[in-house]
């Protein structure tokens, strides 16, 4: 496979905390000429509608974009993400449909009211110890719930993931990636979404990221993918050939996870083994996604 050139990489740190703004997604941009990556400020912090303008009329030309969430939930396993419900939908896109039209009034493009829906909410575990009666996998109750093939992929390089059907904890992935299917649904096609969209000849693509990936790529584990100061992460950069940010002392871990991740981007874009991991099936692709970076 040939791989094709971007101009610009650009990590996107999500969060699904309820709210407006949240200084817990940050955004960095690494130019493909070079240079160290570059921290994209917003004085109060982000809002996703921010980041959705910014992907759909804002987008430098040709840029590679990771969004920190999952941008499907587990499907594979059970054939379906939600067994035994005549609404579950049968492919990613139809996913984000109902997740948008679910949460229709929900403000700054939060997610409660599909968690809180009275089917939906069975196949999540939420807060208040309140585990659906479809959260396990079938014949397990309890436990960490279902995952996505990329999921399982992930745990073989040394990740420890969570389930985006999981709610609760501080790690848990299920908000963010919620979310972040109602941002991908409004983007209503204008931007590829790959794996569930070809990787297009040229433009701009969207790709699911997860920065520990990228702190391990640096060196570091995934129980220390978190770096809090500076020095942490110039030596990481370092690591991926990238010269380093300026500044001294304390960094927080959002902006050092989007900094760090958008330099990885700019190396591991070049890589075909990338584009082509061995576990992705066209089936795969349509209805679970990929994590970039998970060969």
């Amino acid at each position: 496979m040939s791989v094709r050139d971007f101009a610009h990489f650009i990590a996107i740190d999500w969060s699904g905390a309820r709210g407006a703004r949240h200084k817990a997604i940050a955004m960095a941009v690494a130019d493909a000429a070079g240079g160290p990556p570059v921290l994209v400020r917003r004085q109060r912090g982000w809002s996703r509608a921010e980041i959705l303008e910014v992907l759909t009329d804002g987008l430098p030309a040709n840029s590679l974009v990771g969004l920190d969430l999952g941008i499907a939930l587990p499907f594979a396993d059970r054939g379906a993400y939600f067994p035994d419900w005549d609404q579950s939908p049968p492919d990613a896109r139809a996913l984000w449909s109902l997740v948008d039209e679910m949460c229709a009034e929900d403000d700054h493009l939060c997610a409660g009211g599909f968690v809180d829906h009275p089917q939906a909410s069975a196949y999540f575990r939420r807060h208040g110890a309140r585990e659906g009666a479809r959260f396990a996998p079938e014949g397990q109750t309890g436990g960490r719930g279902r995952f996505r093939v990329t999921e399982r992929a992930q745990e073989a390089i040394g990740c420890k993931p969570y389930s985006n059907f999981n709610l609760v904890g501080a790690a848990q992935v299920g908000k963010s990636s919620l979310t972040g299917m109602r941002v991908l649904h409004r983007l209503g096609g204008r931007v590829p979404v790959w794996p569930i969209d070809p990787l297009p000849g040229e433009g701009s693509v969207v790709v699911e990221i997860y920065t520990t990936i990228a702190a391990i790529a640096a060196g570091r584990t995934a129980s220390r993918s978190k770096m809090r100061d500076f020095a942490e992460l110039n030596a990481a950069l370092a690591n991926l050939g990238s010269p380093p940010v300026a500044g001294d002392g304390a960094i927080d871990d959002h902006a050092s996870d989007a900094l760090l991740t958008a330099a990885w981007l700019r190396v591991a874009a070049h890589d075909p083994a990338m584009w082509l991991p061995a576990g992705l099936t066209p089936e795969i692709a349509r209805t679970e996604g990929w994590t970039f970076g998970v060969a």
